[in-house]
């Protein structure tokens, strides 16, 4: 493809290897591009052609058709060598190029050499890589990294919106059925999403079992939550996968790239902040900028949390539970409570719940049986025997599930000498639903122990007659939504009066919480409730002032 090259005395021509050596290169096919009359003509073997990818030899150069322009402003720059990428051919056969145009010295006006590095090898091979880097090997889709580079690279951020996608109970699943069975969900899963979506829109696999998908919008961003509900519909055809036909659910998370001018990564993880709230309502959510900041909250406050546990900065309060036949208080139920190092005191509805999203509600939990068994030990100590009253502590459903709790109230009751039935723990309804047979396993070793078992908030959650019957559960607490203002609501006296009734059928004694008034607390004990526990009679107090209560001069050691 070399044109005719004008004619030049073979001692003028600067040779390959010259430019070379003073380049410091290895060898390349190189050709020799000289200019007369202001036009380029190119002197080259066809070797030198076939190697750099020309094809064959014809009239018109394609490489001074192409690179041409920038040989020339090469040439009248002054320059002695500029390197550059160049790219030739359609997609299917395109090749790559590191391009060095040089010449020996800035007083050859007229000459250069232009050297070619196919680098189209190391350039499919990357591009392969980066593929491989970017794509989810099960589902074919772009996985998180893959997707957070679409985001990066889409124009038109301002109307674009990010759904993600969260499959409900796929873990579970993936347990009984095994991973298999879970990997082939996955994939008819992304299928079936992929069918709700326009041809313009992307879908991704974030990791496990949450989808990705970038949308355009066009009108409003209802658009949005309408693709929300076509996914949820075309997720509720049950699966079938070998025997069985699994309904999926979905919580779907949605972000706005309007209202986040950052990085697509930052979007993304607005879209999954969302999903939290779309679990529990039940529907798709839009992300609120108040999500970034509780969840950046939340995080802070484990960090504190962590250190106080590890420092022993909390304690316990202690609210007094009475006899309503004889207003004797009988127990204490120990709350924990927490004040910061900057002093700031904090609600355990706001703590708790952090401590058993991260875990910590384990040792905090071991933390209250231990405080609680030696406070009650220090009260008998400074009553010069048994002080009289029994101590209740709360036991989480995050920790009956993590934590073996029978042996940690067995240790405190024997590093304190306290018997087994000075001690009451409480769990939830929604505790013993969370695990029905581990939960019955540490109720009947606690039981072993001596202790007394009640089931807290006693009507809020999921009542199941069944539990009640096997489990060996002493007392019911009336939750203090039923017992509240009972007096001026006919149907709180109804529900009240069947839970006392239940507990009696059953032999279990009962606890109302929330009395405020001497009146509820006269009213209940007419209708057979055995204990009252509310600011009637007293608000939670410290240890030396629960000790106070109950009548003795010296304070508690």
């Amino acid at each position: 493809m070399a044109s005719t090259a004008p004619h030049v005395e073979p001692t003028e021509i600067v040779s390959v290897e010259l430019v070379t050596r003073a380049l410091e290169l290895v060898p390349i096919p190189a050709v020799q591009v000289c200019r007369q009359d202001g036009a380029l003509s190119v002197y080259a073997t066809n070797r030198a052609y076939r190697l750099a990818g020309f094809g064959v030899v014809s009239e018109r150069s394609p490489m001074l058709a192409a690179l041409g322009d920038r040989i020339t402003t090469f040439l009248d720059a002054g320059q002695v060598r500029t390197e550059f990428e160049w790219t030739i051919g359609e997609v299917v056969d395109c090749r790559y190029y590191r391009v060095t145009i040089a010449r020996s010295s800035v007083a050859v006006h007229d000459r250069c050499m232009v050297m070619f590095v196919d680098q189209t090898s190391r350039v499919h091979t990357e591009r392969s890589m980066q593929r491989e880097m970017t794509t989810d090997s099960l589902t074919g889709l772009p996985n998180r990294e893959g997707f957070e580079d679409i985001l990066e690279r889409e124009a038109d951020r301002d109307n674009v919106a990010v759904l993600a996608i969260d499959l409900d109970r796929f873990g579970r699943l993936n347990a009984c059925l095994g991973s298999l069975a879970g990997d082939e969900l996955l994939i008819t899963v992304a299928r079936r999403i992929k069918g709700a979506l326009r041809a313009r829109d992307t879908l991704a696999r974030l990791g496990g079992d949450q989808f990705g998908i970038l949308m355009a919008i066009d009108d409003n961003r209802d658009e949005a939550h309408q693709l929300a509900r076509r996914i949820r519909q075309t997720l509720a055809t049950p699966f079938r996968l070998t025997t069985y036909e699994i309904s999926v659910e979905c919580s779907v998370g949605i972000a706005y790239g309007a209202d986040e001018p950052g990085e697509g990564a930052e979007l993304v993880r607005h879209a999954q902040f969302a999903v939290k709230r779309a679990k529990v309502s039940g529907r798709s959510e839009s992300y609120l900028t108040q999500d970034f900041t509780i969840a950046r909250d939340a995080f802070a406050m484990e960090t504190a949390l962590r250190r106080a546990i590890e420092n022993r900065r909390l304690h316990l309060t202690y609210q007094p539970i009475c006899d309503l036949a004889t207003g004797r208080v009988t127990s204490f139920e120990a709350l924990a409570r927490w004040t910061d190092e900057d002093g700031r005191e904090y609600a355990p509805n706001d703590f708790i719940p952090v401590a058993e999203e991260s875990g910590l509600i384990v040792p905090l939990g071991r933390w209250a049986i231990e405080e609680a068994a030696r406070t009650l030990a220090a009260w008998d100590l400074a009553a010069g025997g048994n002080c009289g009253v029994k101590v209740a502590v709360n036991l989480s459903a995050i920790q009956l599930q993590r934590d073996d709790i029978a042996p940690v109230v067995a240790a405190a009751l024997a590093a304190t000498g306290l018997s087994g039935h000075r001690f009451t723990l409480e769990l939830t309804e929604s505790a013993i639903v969370s695990d029905p047979d581990r939960i019955a396993g540490a109720m009947h070793a606690l039981k072993s122990l001596g202790t007394t078992l009640a089931m807290d908030d006693f009507g809020t959650g999921y009542s199941n007659l069944a539990y009640l019957q096997k489990l060996p559960i002493d007392v019911l607490k009336i939750d203090r939504s039923f017992v509240t203002e009972m007096l001026a609501d006919r149907d709180k006296v109804s529900i009240v009066r069947a839970i006392l009734s239940l507990a009696q059928a059953l032999g279990m004694k009962t606890t109302a919480e929330g009395v405020e008034t001497n009146e509820l607390a006269q009213t209940l004990a007419a209708l057979g409730c055995t204990y009252g526990q509310g600011y009637f009679f007293a608000r939670p107090l410290a240890a030396d002032a629960a000790f106070a209560m109950l009548g003795f001069a010296a304070p508690p050691s």
